[in-house]
C-alpha cells in the first residue's frame, strides 16, 4: 500500500478547495439550505458537468471517470470542510452503489450516466429511521439489530409497518405500501431506491425497489424539520405506488450488496467528518490567534495549546483511518467512521468553547460544524454501537464456552467468572 496521494488526487483536492471557498462560505451555505431543493442547484450542476463528482467511482462504460473509492474520499473531505450542502453522500454513497451491484444491465445503462453527469441524483429510503442497521454498520445487514433477537425489523420484518411490496401481474411490476421516516435528501431527490419486504411473515424477505417519484402516483414526500440543515431528510410516504424491481429476480442478494455498501459509504462518511473537524479546528486556531485577554493572544496561554494539540493529533489518526478504510472498506470502514464521528463530536464542542461567548451564539458558524457532528452521529452511529458491531464481527469479545451470545460486548477478567458488559 502505498499511502502518499497521487497528483491526480491532489489535483481533485485543490481544485476542490479553490471552489468551495468562492462559493461555499458559511453564508452561501445558509442561504443553499433555505431553498426548495436544500442546496445550490448551479453549484452542484457544476461539480457533476466539469468536476465528475459524483461519477468519480463509477465505471468509465456508463459515464463515469472511472476512479476508486480513495478518489471520491478526497472529494468527500472537501466537501465536508465546507460543510457543502448537496446529495452527494445520498447519490454517489448509497444509490449508485447498490444500482451497480444489483441492476441489470438495462437498468445500469438507463440511470448510472445520468447519475454521473449529475442530471439523476438518488437516495437509498429504508423505513424505520435505521440506516445505520439496514447498511450493516450498527447492527446485521440482514435486519437484526444489537440486542434484537426477532430480525428484520429495520424494513417492517414481514409483518405490519414498514414498507411492504407486492407483485402484480403482466407488465406492471411491483406495488408499494407503506413509510419511510427519515430518507436523505428524499424530497429532492429524482431516484429512490425503496426497501420493502415481500413474501409475508412466513417468507419475509427484503428487495430494493426503484420509484420514480415525479411520475409515480401515490407517493408523497415531505421535508423533516432537521437540527442540522446541511444534511436534510424527509419522509416518504407510499400508497400503491407503482416501482421496478432492482435486479433480474427476486433472488439478488440484497443482504450482501447492502452491507458492502455500508463499508464503502462509512469510509465516505469518515472522510467528510474529518473535513468538518479539520475545517473546525483550523477556524478556531485562527479566532485564539486574533482573540486577545489580559493584553495577549489567547492562543498564546500554555492551557490553550494543549487542548488545540490534542485536537490536531486527534483529527489526524482520524484521517488515517479513513484513508486506509478507503483502501480496504470491508476491513476498516465502521472503525473509521466511529473513530472520525468521535473527533468531529470533541473538536466541535471544544470549538465552541474556546470561542467563548460568541461561541455559544447560535448564530455563530461554529454551531453549523456542531450541528453537522450531532446529527452525524444520529444518523450513522452512535459510536459505541460502531465499534461494538465492529469488534463482534471481528470476534474480539466471544462469549464463554457455553453461553448464550449476546448483543452486547462484554469480556472475562482472567481467573474471575464475571462477565462484565462494556
Amino acid at each position: 500500500m502505498d499511502a502518499a496521494f497521487t497528483a491526480e488526487q491532489d489535483e481533485i483536492r485543490r481544485t476542490l478547495r479553490e471552489l468551495l471557498a468562492k462559493r461555499s462560505g458559511p453564508d452561501d451555505v445558509r442561504s443553499a439550505v433555505r431553498t426548495a431543493n436544500g442546496y445550490d442547484h448551479a453549484l452542484w450542476r457544476r461539480l457533476s458537468q466539469d468536476l465528475g463528482l459524483p461519477g468519480l467511482a463509477l465505471p468509465e462504460e456508463y459515464g463515469g471517470v472511472g476512479c476508486g473509492l480513495a478518489e471520491l474520499a478526497v472529494a468527500c473531505e472537501e466537501t465536508g470542510r465546507a460543510l457543502l450542502p448537496s446529495p452527494l453522500i445520498a447519490t454517489a454513497a448509497l444509490a449508485a452503489p447498490l444500482i451497480a451491484a444489483l441492476g441489470t444491465e438495462a437498468q445500469r445503462a438507463a440511470l448510472l450516466p445520468r447519475i454521473a453527469a449529475g442530471e439523476l441524483t438518488a437516495t437509498l429510503a429504508v423505513p424505520g429511521g435505521s440506516l445505520a442497521t439496514a447498511l450493516g454498520l450498527t447492527g446485521d445487514a440482514a435486519g437484526e439489530a444489537i440486542g434484537d433477537s426477532t430480525g428484520g425489523t429495520w424494513a417492517g420484518g414481514g409483518r405490519a409497518g414498514g414498507v411492504q411490496a407486492r407483485p402484480v401481474g403482466g407488465a406492471e411490476g411491483w406495488r408499494l405500501y407503506g413509510e419511510a421516516a427519515q430518507v436523505l435528501d428524499g424530497h429532492s431527490a429524482g431516484l429512490l431506491l425503496v426497501a420493502a419486504h415481500t413474501g409475508g411473515f412466513p417468507r419475509s424477505r427484503t428487495l430494493l425497489f426503484l420509484v420514480l417519484p415525479d411520475t409515480a402516483a401515490g407517493i408523497v414526500r415531505t421535508r423533516r424539520t432537521s437540527l442540522d440543515e446541511t444534511r436534510p431528510s424527509a419522509r416518504i410516504e407510499l400508497r400503491d405506488t407503482e416501482a421496478e424491481l432492482l435486479g433480474a429476480d427476486d433472488t439478488v442478494d440484497v443482504t450482501a450488496a447492502l452491507a458492502a455498501t455500508g463499508c464503502g459509504a462509512a469510509a465516505l462518511l469518515a472522510a467528510e467528518a474529518v473535513g468538518a473537524a479539520a475545517s473546525a479546528l483550523e477556524r478556531t486556531v485562527s479566532y485564539v490567534k486574533a482573540r486577545e485577554q489580559f493584553g495577549r493572544a489567547i492562543g498564546s496561554f500554555q492551557a490553550v495549546k494543549h487542548r488545540l494539540a490534542d485536537l490536531y493529533v486527534r483529527v489526524q489518526a482520524a484521517r488515517s483511518a479513513a484513508y486506509y478504510a478507503a483502501w480496504d472498506p470491508a476491513t476498516a470502514g465502521g472503525l473509521a467512521l466511529a473513530q472520525a464521528l468521535e473527533a468531529l463530536r470533541i473538536t466541535t464542542a471544544e470549538a465552541v468553547q474556546l470561542h467563548g461567548g460568541i461561541g455559544f451564539t447560535w448564530e455563530h458558524e461554529a454551531h453549523l460544524y456542531f450541528k453537522r457532528a450531532a446529527v452525524d452521529e444520529l444518523l450513522f452511529g452512535p459510536v459505541h454501537r460502531l465499534r461494538d458491531h465492529a469488534a463482534q464481527r471481528a470476534g474480539l469479545f466471544a462469549p464463554p464456552d457455553g453461553a448464550p451470545a449476546s448483543g452486547v460486548a462484554a469480556f472475562v477478567a482472567p481467573g474471575s467468572a464475571e462477565q462484565v458488559a462494556v
